[in-house]
């Protein structure tokens, strides 16, 4: 685009706003040098790595830029062979190189989401991961970029005696002061430096006395800073060890950063995708902040469809926007938008070109979902006052060149944005030439949005096809605008309602209207008829759509209520049968008794008798257990259809819940398949049965569902609790077993496993067994009243 375009929309201003979400200058700055492009695989590849960025700092654990300092510089330096950085910029590659080890740790963990690996792969690839070279840095450098003492032994040894030297010296100085005469010594005279050299502060009399080197005055001149004929020698001595510091520390800083010379290219690369990888997090963070969704890209001849857009300085203003929806059809070409000043149509202007402007800059754009944005090739405004003084320019000249530049560079595939056409100059000229322009525009297929308060040029959608009207609705009772974009219908100025509301005398402003022509004042009764119209069918679909919602929100719960009625009436009738069934055995159980003892006492008379009693019993529980099946399968189909669409014809795999044929359709879970064969558990029980015998099954084994085996056995109390406290792991885990196979046995839907605190072993050593064991559904540890980490809850399938 255009940079006068640019400039007039303030594109820059909110490139500053993106930049301020970047974490490092550079990237910053690479913000700031982001500009429109009409490559729409590269702005699909941009807005794809900017959602990876956004997925990445979403989340419990966000990801967020290291430390990126500026290198340039240095790293030019190092193509000279012998150059040496400072400790400063050392610390510096440092820091760099641990931010791209880390940044490339984090970024590639598989706990990140895919699409985060996938997308940002080739700025990962791009970073380097150096330890040893970190180390070799933070081992002889300190933060503040000095060299350390343990830098070599050579400096360790320098150093001690640098300071050896100095407090022999500082010790000479002050035994010379103390020897001073009174009448020579300052107040609050102590050791000092001047010009590299120890000295003390003596007054100016005291110079022949003492027979010092002067090495400064003070700004008086009545102290002089002199260094005794003592402390020469030492004074020279620390000069040379000074010096040989130094020439340790240059060797230090060319042999560690000779270790960088070598890496010089990867070190720039690692800088730059660091740097890319903050502008990508600057702007996922300013679309996070607003609240931009993704857009769809579409050639500009598609139109365009921006739902809830708004005003990105306005947004970061902290102002209370109002969202504009606006779409224009590929038959659509020019959008006339009209209504009173201040109502908000210069911003609608920006607004739109802004929201083109950061989508072709692969920035996220403030619109909303569904939003689709056209690319174009360039734009073109012609937006405020660009009057110049200098250049001989009026208001209606600068406009003029303007749209002169547009009439000769606007394409089919460019955006025009034309604020107040054919202002300026006589309205019925202007008039004339904002439609001339306009048609052209509109006839060539140039994408176009202009104002007007020109009642001639709201006309031009009644006779140039692809041309719309539009306002931008204004509260006539309140004489304020509400900034809601109206597309098709014309807007009104409301010059004289609002000077009507400002209380010019009614003679005048009766005086006014009748001046107005009858033409006008009937299109201005037409606006008026469909703005009202317009309203009155917003309001009806809201409480239509507001209808509707509450119709399907009863249906939704009639429907809910109904379900649950039948499962309640189901769930009744199975425990009641279960009941039945439940006595017919036991009843079952005491004819058997009865007739035992009959036998022992020789009434063989009744044996007929007690075998149809028998009979009949068996007869009524096979009865109640296949209504029991019955209801089982009425359940399956209504869950079957209330599931989504069914996996039955996919193979089976190991974990599947399958219905077993060879013992009536009862569920189990595939435990293993070997060959033609599967193992299943159906309850407690492990059965091998053929592959062609089981079938997938959309329900979930639960405790009603749970095939359970009774016979004769006699009933026995199974304990709904285990302690383990006092037991070897051994003899745990056989505990733990029995306790399993007894509550599945019993249909019990939990375990509680009490095996207190202590050290842990014992909690872990069960929740490993847990864990393994199929019959497990889910296990926890315990509540606070409960019994907390002390006792394990095992929920049972």
């Amino acid at each position: 685009m255009n940079s006068h375009a640019l400039a007039v929309l303030e594109f820059p201003r909110v490139l500053d706003v993106v930049a301020g979400h970047a974490t490092s200058d550079l990237g910053a700055a690479r913000i700031r040098a982001l500009t429109p492009q009409a490559d729409r695989s590269w702005l699909e590849s941009e807005h794809a790595r900017v959602a990876a960025v956004r997925a990445a700092a979403a989340g419990d654990d966000p990801w967020r830029p290291d430390p990126i300092p500026d290198l340039t510089s240095p790293l030019t330096r190092l193509r000279v062979i012998g150059a040496a950085w400072t400790g400063v910029e050392l610390m510096a590659g440092a820091t760099l190189l641990r931010s791209s080890r880390r940044t490339q740790a984090f970024l590639r963990d598989p706990k990140r989401p895919a699409i985060v690996r996938a997308l940002l792969a080739p700025l990962l690839d791009a970073l380097i991961a150096a330890p040893a070279l970190e180390d070799l840095v933070e081992h002889a450098i300190q933060d503040d970029g000095t060299v350390k003492d343990d830098a070599s032994p050579a400096l360790r040894r320098i150093r001690r005696e640098l300071r050896s030297a100095q407090g022999e010296l500082v010790r000479i100085l002050e035994r010379e002061m103390s020897r001073l005469e009174p009448h020579h010594r300052v107040a609050d005279m102590s050791v000092t430096v001047r010009n590299g050299r120890y000295v003390i502060p003596v007054r100016r009399e005291a110079r022949m006395a003492s027979g010092a080197i002067v090495h400064d005055t003070s700004a008086s001149g009545a102290t002089l800073f002199v260094e005794p004929p003592a402390a020469v020698e030492f004074g020279n001595r620390m000069r040379e060890l000074e010096s040989d510091e130094i020439e340790e520390i240059d060797r230090i800083l060319r042999e560690i950063t000779d270790q960088f010379r070598p890496r010089r290219d990867e070190i720039i690369a690692t800088l730059g995708a660091l740097v890319t990888l903050d502008s990508l997090y600057a702007r996922a963070r300013f679309g996070e902040t607003y609240a931009c969704a993704p857009v769809t890209l579409v050639p500009s001849r598609e139109g365009f469809a921006i739902r809830n857009g708004r005003h990105p300085l306005l947004l970061a203003q902290g102002a209370d926007v109002v969202p504009f929806d606006l779409e224009m059809r590929a038959d659509e070409r020019t959008l006339l938008v009209s209504g009173p000043n201040t109502g908000g149509k210069t911003v609608l202007l920006k607004a739109i070109g802004l929201i083109s402007a950061l989508a072709q800059s692969g920035i996220p754009a403030p619109v909303g979902p569904e939003s689709r944005v056209a690319i174009f090739d360039d734009a073109f405004a012609d937006v405020g006052d660009e009057q110049s003084i200098e250049a001989s320019l009026s208001t209606f000249s600068a406009h003029l060149k303007n749209l002169a530049e547009i009439l000769r560079l606007a394409t089919p595939d460019s955006l025009v944005l034309v604020d107040e056409l054919g202002s300026g100059t006589d309205p019925i000229e202007g008039a004339a030439l904002g439609w001339a322009i306009l048609e052209d525009l509109t006839a060539r297929g140039t994408l176009t949005l202009a104002t007007t308060h020109l009642g001639t040029l709201k006309e031009l959608a009644t006779q140039v096809p692809a041309v719309v009207n539009a306002s931008l609705q204004f509260d006539a009772v309140a004489l304020e605008p509400t900034y809601r974009l109206i597309k098709g219908i014309p807007g009104r100025s409301y010059g004289i309602s609002i000077a009507r509301r400002l209380r010019l005398p009614e003679r005048v402003v009766d005086r006014a209207e009748e001046r107005l022509p009858q033409q006008e004042r009937d299109v201005a009764a037409l606006i008026e008829q469909l703005e009202n119209r317009e309203e009155e069918l917003n309001r009806r679909d809201a409480e239509a759509a507001a209808i509707l919602d509450d119709a399907r929100r009863r249906i939704a719960d009639t429907a809910r209520r109904e379900r649950n009625v039948r499962e309640r009436e189901r769930l009744a009738e199975r425990e009641s049968r279960q009941d039945a069934r439940r006595y017919l055995l036991d009843a079952r159980t005491e004819i058997e008794r009865t007739i035992k003892s009959l036998k022992a006492q020789g009434a063989e008379a009744v044996d007929q008798a007690g075998r149809e009693a028998r009979k009949r019993a068996e007869e009524l529980a096979a009865h109640q257990n296949a209504e029991l099946d019955r209801l089982e399968r009425e359940e399956a189909n209504v869950q079957r259809r209330a599931a989504p669409p069914s996996r039955r014809n996919e193979p089976i795999a190991v974990g599947d819940t399958v219905e077993v044929g060879t013992v009536g359709g009862k569920l189990g879970r595939v435990i293993e398949l070997r060959d033609g064969d599967a193992i299943v558990a159906v309850g407690a029980i492990k059965l091998t049965v053929p592959r062609n015998s089981i079938a997938r099954s959309e329900q979930r084994i639960t405790s009603e569902t749970a095939s359970t085996w009774t016979g004769d056995l006699p009933e026995v109390h199974v304990p709904t609790e285990i302690d383990l406290r006092g037991m070897r792991p051994d003899e745990a885990e056989s505990a733990v077993l029995q306790a399993l196979d007894a509550s599945v046995r019993a249909d019990l839907r939990s375990l509680r496993i009490i095996h207190g605190k202590g050290t842990g072993a014992l909690r872990d050593r069960v929740a490993e067994m847990l864990r393994k064991d199929t019959r497990v559904r889910a296990f926890r540890l315990g509540a606070w009243n409960e019994g907390g980490a002390g006792v394990t809850i095992a929920e049972l399938s």
